[in-house]
């Protein structure tokens, strides 16, 4: 899986050296990823703004310290820092009480102490909402709540007084993993049925960005092929649907999150197509929020994408690639399960003979809408892998 970069922004990798470098090297520096710097970290700082350490080098040490980074954060370990890779390098140096936490509506305050937080109160029962580091309206509420049972005043800001009383109390609290439970309880409560659940498609690129481009096609027409067919389909099975894009738009991960958030949409999922060097690179995957490193992923997505992978697998005759936990934008920052779907490699032949296929885009569909039904389905209930059936239409 190639790790998406808008074409726009700068990369830094293996060879390149300037300002932005020298800062990259301080951040790994901070983390233990590479030895501590040799001057004071003020000084650094002040160099970095003035753009004087442009001797400043990408190299080997560099990019063995990125790759490990982005495998610990749940990142494609590239050894390039883009957007996504520069952002976790910024939150990661927050830990808990280095700064006062609150909920500001027009800037998100995120960070590794934001998810450390709601770790904390996930384990004392509260409900925070996904532990993804971003301080959202969930966990300001659920700690003006933890304020309230301990006669604080009930802010939902994290000052020196709430932490002091977090800190006292963590020493009693044993972890587990209680978003599991809830999760699962979610699902069992919003019942079997297809009628009335609500699903984003998100068929990626679009507009001007066309995405892989192999064999005489482009990934944005297929998946957005498949993306009408599938809300064709789970229409007809009572589920309502939102597109993110018609046939000539597009937007970036950020873009397609907010959309998704502004619907009351049980889960979303995004569909994409591989693309590699290596010609002989096949086969499906798919792709849900974590960082299991550090007990944190959804629930619901990661068994949705389970059942995903296995159904497409099986119906379809793809490869397996099985699935993957990822801290990736659009993963984190929907408030719903979701799950980016990688339908094979169009730089294969094989696969992009198949992805060219009617009848292949259509058992896609079928499995698709066959893993939604078995996510909803109490085990007692639920069926093998390829076996289960959908009705045509509803009776």
């Amino acid at each position: 899986m190639t790790q998406q970069h808008p074409t726009h922004a700068p990369l830094w990798r293996y060879g390149t050296s300037g300002p932005a470098v020298a800062e990259i090297r301080f951040k790994l520096s901070l983390l233990g990823l590479l030895p501590a710097v040799h001057i004071a970290a003020q000084q650094m700082a002040a160099d970095h703004i003035a753009g004087q350490n442009d001797a400043a080098h990408f190299d080997a040490d560099v990019d063995a310290a990125v790759r490990h980074f982005q495998q610990q954060r749940g990142l494609t370990a590239d050894g390039i820092v883009g957007p996504e890779t520069y952002r976790h390098l910024n939150e990661a140096r927050w830990r808990l009480g280095d700064r006062v936490l609150s909920h500001i509506a027009s800037s998100l305050l995120v960070g590794d102490d934001v998810a450390q937080l709601q770790q904390r109160l996930l384990d004392m029962g509260f409900t925070p909402g996904r532990v993804d580091g971003i301080f959202g309206s969930a966990t300001a509420r659920a700690l003006g709540e933890f304020q309230r049972d301990m006669g604080l005043h009930p802010d939902g800001v994290l000052g020196p007084s709430t932490y002091s009383v977090l800190e006292r109390l963590s020493r009693t609290v044993v972890g587990g993993a209680p978003h599991v439970m809830r999760e699962t309880e979610m699902l069992r409560h919003s019942g079997p049925a297809l009628p009335g659940k609500v699903i984003v498609i998100d068929p990626g690129h679009g507009g001007k960005d066309p995405g892989v481009v192999a064999h005489g096609l482009t990934e944005a027409a297929i998946v957005g092929d498949i993306a009408m067919r599938l809300e064709s389909r789970l229409t007809a099975l009572g589920v309502r649907t939102y597109v993110t894009r018609g046939a000539t738009s597009g937007g970036d991960e950020a873009e397609r999150a907010r959309f998704a958030n502004d619907t009351t949409a049980n889960l979303m999922l995004s569909l994409h197509l591989d693309g590699h060097t290596n010609p002989h690179a096949s086969g499906v995957s798919t792709y849900y929020y974590g960082d299991e490193s550090r007990n944190r992923w959804s629930h619901t997505g990661k068994q949705f994408a389970g059942l995903l992978q296995r159904e497409l697998v099986a119906r379809c005759g793809l490869g397996d690639n099985r699935s993957h936990a990822r801290t990736w934008t659009l993963l984190r920052s929907t408030r719903m399960a979701a799950v980016r779907l990688e339908l094979g490699y169009l730089t294969n032949p094989e696969d992009a003979g198949r992805l060219a296929s009617v009848q292949l885009r259509a058992q896609v569909v079928e499995a698709i809408a066959v893993a939604v039904q078995r996510l909803y389905l109490p085990p007692e209930d639920d069926a093998p892998t390829g076996v289960l059936h959908l009705p045509a239409i509803l009776s």
